[in-house]
């Protein structure tokens, strides 16, 4: 064992076979990787998928420490060993780059399913936020990340990188700007819950998510999108590099995954792009 490892509760560590035994039927030829630190996760398999010609997928790759983990528009991701599940999960998906509009959508879905069968009671606690975090009452609780490392017409080789506070979030908060999104960890509601469990309940998720994405893309997930969406009906303020180029009230998310905003005077839509979104607060 590891020395970094060996310092984590058990709860805090990811039980390789214990992993194996909860995964369904679709994952049991998965790569499972766990590492104590590395820079990226994410950066990790697509060097690895550009390098090979034919890589043995799927693969999911898991660091209790990223010291080069980052989130959209290369924002850092901060986290404590232990107190957030770091991992990339690496996969391939029948469909042409052209063909991926709202797959970041659809995985926050399948987060949101994976965690909802964890916590059932508490279901009503999450929300998504577009275009990829998870928000528990309405902080932040996780984040996605997905990059393309290889295609062809037919096919798509993608990574798919989740960041996950399970607990810490003072801590955490501490160490944000002011200007970041609130944090939240799983310990608001689920204090003593396995690393291994989350892992498995979001690995299954995703599998059952993106066998259906590869033949439909995002048309059997809009409903389910629209319907978790933590703005629905809110006024919100879209901001570039800081600066505000949009007011008005968050309606949805069309076919494509863009983000339909009524201004007042029409609909306006939004790719995601380097825009970030808030609540506006009068």
């Amino acid at each position: 064992m590891s020395s970094l490892t060996s310092v984590l509760s058990n709860t805090r560590r990811i039980d390789r076979e214990q992993l194996r035994m909860l995964l369904s039927s679709s994952l049991q030829k998965l790569t499972i990787e766990v590492v104590d630190e590395t820079g990226s996760t994410n950066a990790d398999l697509i060097a690895r998928l550009k390098a090979m010609d034919k890589p043995r997928l799927p693969i999911v790759r898991v660091a209790y420490r990223q010291t080069a983990g980052h989130g959209r528009h290369g924002r850092p991701w901060i986290a404590a060993p232990g107190n957030a599940l770091l991992f990339s999960f690496a996969c391939e998906i029948l469909r042409s780059p052209a063909e991926l509009a709202g797959l970041s959508l659809a995985v926050s879905t399948a987060v949101l399913a994976g965690l909802r069968a964890l916590m059932p009671t508490d279901m009503h606690r999450l929300a998504l936020k577009w275009p990829n975090d998870v928000l528990l009452d309405g902080a932040k609780l996780a984040g996605i990340l997905i990059e393309m490392a290889r295609s062809s017409h037919t096919s798509s080789s993608v990574v798919i990188g989740i960041g996950f506070n399970l607990e810490g979030e003072e801590a955490l908060a501490a160490q944000l700007s002011a200007q970041a999104n609130p944090p939240a960890a799983l310990a608001r509601v689920l204090p003593q819950v396995a690393m291994t469990d989350v892992l498995a309940h979001l690995l299954n998720a995703l599998a059952a998510m993106l066998e259906r994405f590869s033949e439909h893309g995002l048309a059997p997930f809009l409903q389910a999108w629209n319907d978790n969406h933590a703005y629905a009906g809110k006024k919100v303020l879209v901001l570039e590099s800081g600066r505000e180029i949009l007011t008005g009230i968050a309606t949805g998310v069309d076919a494509y995954g863009r983000l339909l905003i009524d201004t007042g005077n029409g609909i306006q839509t939004l790719a995601s792009g380097d825009v970030s979104l808030r609540v506006h607060i009068l």
